[in-house]
């Protein structure tokens, strides 16, 4: 089965073919960097960078841009009731963004652009839009004439008309239509400005977007990444902006994740609804937050409590005891089975391993649903069960367990879920929760290069009775003797 993705366009599942043979462009909308990083943001780049790995595996060369909005009303806000700069504000909560995205094991997007380096790139797209007649200034601002997109609303499934009623335009806007936004806002005193044929100003929200995926992607590319609730008006916007610009379509696939929910509330930062992700990993293991958020179709509603991560906690951790308990298998002294043999078990485990992989690949392959791959998971670990149960002692059909091993470990690279990689499994049952988050974190300040943060871990590690060894396929630990 080919890759399937949705595309929210068509409203229908489509076979993905690159823009580009053997290349993908991915555009993740990154966080507008008032506050910290909560957990609802974190949904969508463990989406993503899942669905990046999978590409990857798939053998695509993928380019991954995740924007960070360091410029907007909430930051010179913050900014100007803290006492500071606004790069003060945007620069600590970029920082503890990479900080969380490092915990969670999300590869580094291969660019990070920030709105206010990217100034030149988003005049020069407003001029185009103002030059093609679907933009227009007025004493300093620029809006989108969004009557000019004959098909503005498709990408969100809405009528501009019925849009329309009820919107007003705001004191201070200048705009011909209600439902037009700003491209270009002229300079207010106090606040950071950059020149413009237009005069002194700064971006609007949706063009940065649009400017700096452009620039790095180019004109067409195949997925857009980001939360359902960007669905409009920001993606809708961009889309529009884009296409009246360029004259090429936008984007092929766009990827909105499902929003998390405090019981009948998403989550959000502007309703101070939302748990902020330093806090939460302060209690739940990265490597728990992240099956969480994975145990499920990346688009789906999910239901967010401390019940629902527990949950998550124990599911997780059966997963981990069935991949630790095949591995002290092909570690322990049994005798392997002759080459060319096979145990009744051994047989019944390598046709369950078949199709327990035919599942996860046709789930991945099913519009990257990470839930239904991580199913097939489970059911390795149940059939791995049977089989030592029924193979009896002494009985080691080791070619069919490095089989499953196998199939463990292409999952974690798609999935990454084993922040030791599959061998650090196997001292899992033995491990306190404790120690297994001092390894987390000791793993995080190895991959940030933090070497005496790392160190200093190890020592702890160490004071309660364990040892680390880091081997090629990650870190795996042991009781002290």
């Amino acid at each position: 089965m080919a890759l399937q993705v949705y595309d929210r366009l068509g409203g229908v599942k489509k076979q993905f073919e690159p823009v580009r043979a053997g290349q993908v462009g991915m555009y993740v909308c990154g966080m507008t960097v008032q506050d910290k990083p909560h957990v609802g943001h974190m949904f969508a780049f463990v989406a993503c960078d899942m669905i990046r790995r999978y590409l990857e595996h798939l053998g695509y060369r993928v380019t991954h841009v995740q924007n960070f909005t360091d410029i907007d009303d909430k930051i010179i806000a913050r900014a100007q009731a803290e006492g500071v700069d606004y790069r003060t504000v945007a620069d600590r909560n970029i920082a503890l963004y990479h900080e969380a995205a490092r915990a969670l094991r999300i590869r580094p997007a291969h660019v990070y652009p920030l709105a206010t380096e990217h100034v030149p790139e988003i005049v020069a797209l407003v001029e185009r839009l103002v030059a093609t007649g679907h933009a227009y200034a007025v004493e300093g601002d620029v809006y989108f004439d969004v009557r000019s997109f004959p098909d503005y609303g498709r990408l969100s499934g809405r009528q501009v008309d019925e849009m329309r009623a009820g919107v007003r335009i705001e004191v201070g806007e200048r705009k011909r239509d209600p439902l037009d936004f700003a491209l270009w806002k002229a300079a207010r005193p106090g606040e950071p400005a950059w020149d413009s044929p237009w005069g002194r100003g700064r971006p609007g929200w949706h063009i940065e977007c649009s400017a700096m995926s452009i620039k790095y992607l180019g004109e067409t590319f195949d997925f857009h990444g980001g939360g359902q609730d960007l669905l409009f008006p920001h993606h809708e916007n961009e889309r529009a902006q884009s296409v009246c610009a360029t004259g090429h379509p936008f984007v092929h696939f766009w990827l909105h994740n499902g929003l998390l929910f405090l019981g009948d509330k998403k989550m959000s930062k502007s309703d101070g609804n939302f748990f902020a992700i330093d806090d939460v990993l302060g209690e739940i293991r990265p490597e728990v937050l992240r099956f969480f958020l994975l145990n499920a179709h990346f688009r789906s509603q999910i239901d967010y409590s401390r019940e629902r991560l527990d949950e998550a906690a124990a599911a997780y951790e059966r997963l981990v005891r069935g991949a630790g308990r095949l591995l002290e298998a092909l570690g322990g002294t049994a005798t392997p089975v002759p080459p060319g043999l096979i145990s009744t078990a051994g047989e019944v485990l390598a046709k369950a391993i078949r199709e327990h992989e035919r599942r996860f690949f046709a789930a991945m392959d099913d519009d990257f649903n990470s839930g239904g791959a991580i199913g097939a998971l489970f059911g390795l670990v149940r059939d791995l069960n049977q089989y030592h149960a029924t193979a009896g002692e002494g009985v080691l059909d080791k070619a069919v367990l490095e089989q499953a091993k196998a199939l463990f470990e292409t999952a974690d690279g798609i999935l990454g879920l084993f922040p030791g990689g599959v061998a650090g499994c196997a001292a899992a049952p033995g491990v306190p929760d404790e120690v297994r988050d001092l390894v987390s974190r000791r793993e995080a300040a190895r991959q940030a290069r933090d070497w005496k943060q790392a160190d200093a871990l190890r020592a702890e590690i160490r004071e309660r009775g364990f040892l680390v060894e880091d081997t090629p396929a990650g870190s795996v630990v042991r009781r002290s003797a």
